[in-house]
């Protein structure tokens, strides 16, 4: 089960997430960095566990559109250097494609920065684009088109219940199962509300195949012992 550490990026500073409401976004204080730059909390994390994957959030991108990669490059400084999971807000094929063209980049394409299917029908088979699938309460954010059909999601399917991050309460566990159900033999990720082992544990028993985490590392609730367990190393 892959665990993979978030960085929500703000102004060039890793804040904290807090149910999907960004204007309330402010630099993360956290025991794992004295201060919120990127490298200091990724070096942080690597402290509690040798993750060679992140997850970035680049709320900048997200909120305005524009498709940078500034929040991507402080990572390259990391030995070893990591994989990005990147959401930038990608609305066009030629971001999308000016992102895959770094091998150490994975491009996320959150539904609720799509327009309609054509960008996920382009890239959809490529081995590094990963389609996050956002909710806000039960609304889904995004084009309908892009839930009812299925057969045009790539292998690795991130499940995002925004009003759950940051929330600790619990992941949703009930979309999760649902998306499951729909999403043949593709990889589901879970991402909201993880909150400690035993949160893991059942997504496990779930066949989940993975988690994206950040409250939990930064207080404590999740060991690297944890993470080890579940990841194999």
């Amino acid at each position: 089960m892959l665990i993979i550490p978030v960085l929500d990026v703000k102004d060039g500073q890793v804040v904290r997430a807090q149910m999907g409401m960004r204007d309330t976004y402010r630099p993360i204080e956290t025991p794992l960095s004295a201060i919120p730059t990127i490298v200091s909390v990724a070096d942080g994390l690597r402290r509690i566990h040798p993750f060679s994957i992140f997850y970035v959030a680049d709320l900048d991108a997200i909120e305005s559109g524009s498709s940078h990669f500034s929040a991507t490059g402080p990572l390259s400084l990391l030995q070893p250097r990591p994989d990005v999971w990147l959401d930038a807000g990608f609305r066009s094929a030629t971001d999308v494609g000016q992102a895959l063209a770094n091998a150490q980049i994975f491009a996320v394409l959150g539904s609720e920065s799509q327009a309609g299917t054509d960008v996920l029908s382009a890239f959809g088979a490529h081995q590094r684009l990963i389609l996050s699938l956002d909710f806000r309460g039960d609304a889904f954010l995004g084009p309908p088109a892009i839930m009812s059909t299925p057969d045009l999601w790539p292998k690795r399917v991130i499940v995002m219940t925004l009003d759950k991050v940051g929330a600790r309460c619990g992941p949703d566990f009930d979309r999760l199962r649902s998306i499951k159900d729909i999403a043949g033999n593709r990889d589901i990720i879970a991402a909201g509300g993880i909150r400690n082992v035993n949160d893991l544990e059942r997504l496990s028993d779930m066949g989940i195949a993975g988690a994206l985490v950040a409250t939990s590392l930064h207080s404590g609730e999740l060991t690297g012992t944890d993470v080890s367990a579940f990841s194999g190393s």
